[in-house]
């Protein structure tokens, strides 16, 4: 089994120069990176001792957009203290004594730099390809096509339903949505209703309070019931497409069709009531 030293010690050994991930050689060091137009550091490079300035830039403007024309490149120790500046081109990397964990910081002068402005970082600045429909119905074998083909075929035709021929399962069709017409849909349930009773959702068994009765503007036709919910599991604050049918906070609203709503005496719910049995 291995001690704290000994795990000291394989750490102290992975984190060593020239042990980090793979083997280094004595004349390369790992440098990082940062640039003037860009937001983060962004990579970490070996470079070899024996490597020109001028070679060093090259091999950075492949990374950062940044022509070597246009690169200003500072040397800073791992503090971030600025060590040099590298103007000399034919200056070899190895007589600035940079060691592991370094910075070489890109500066670039070029207004017009692909770099400049986040046009490297900013996805948002870059246009988005978007394919026309005629150009997407002049392709061959798209999903659009496959649907309207399975769609002549079988008028009922979804994916869903598709899924389930594939699976060998028997696809059960979803209820479809009731179309009412009648302005007096409901009627006789809402008169059952007040507002200020308490009552009860189902299904759910939500429980609150009857705030409003009657049609409401931007639903379909018929009778609803506002309900003040006792937890914040509703849709709205009794607020209905802009016209306010009674007061509440966000997420307490409710509207719901009479046969939806149970009235009586249902009190709201103490979480934390425990009955005799159940105290420890």
């Amino acid at each position: 089994m291995l001690t704290g030293a000994d795990i000291q010690a394989l750490k102290d050994y992975v984190s060593a120069p020239g042990n980090f991930g793979q083997n280094q050689a004595e004349s390369t060091v790992r440098l990082h990176v940062t640039h003037s137009n860009l937001k983060a550091e962004f990579m970490e490079l070996r470079m070899d001792l024996h490597m020109t300035v001028e070679a060093v830039k090259i091999k950075l403007s492949t990374h950062c957009g940044t022509t070597t024309s246009d690169m200003i490149l500072q040397m800073k120790d791992s503090s971030g203290k600025l060590v040099a500046v590298l103007t000399e081109p034919h200056r070899k990397l190895g007589f600035f004594s940079p060691e592991d964990g370094w910075v070489l910081h890109i500066i670039d002068t070029n207004p017009n730099s692909l770099s400049a402005r986040g046009w490297l970082e900013d996805t948002s600045k870059v246009q988005k390809y978007v394919m026309s429909d005629a150009d997407y119905d002049a392709r061959e074998n798209t999903y659009r096509q496959y649907k309207a083909q399975k769609l002549k075929e079988d008028p009922e035709w979804t994916a869903e339903k598709e899924l389930c021929v594939r699976k060998g399962i028997p696809y059960v069709a979803p209820p479809k949505k009731e179309m009412v017409e009648d302005e007096e849909y409901q009627a006789a349930e809402a008169s059952k209703l007040s507002v200020g009773s308490r009552c009860e959702i189902n299904p759910g068994g939500k429980r609150g309070c009857i705030r409003y009765v009657g049609k409401c503007e931007g639903l379909p036709p018929g009778y609803w019931v506002g309900v003040q919910l006792d937890e914040p599991v509703g849709k709205n604050d009794g607020n209905v497409k802009g016209r306010r049918y009674f007061e509440c906070a966000l997420g307490y609203g409710s509207f719901l069709r009479p046969n939806k709503v149970n009235p009586g005496d249902f009190p709201e719910i103490d979480e934390f009531r425990f009955s005799d049995e159940d105290e420890i």
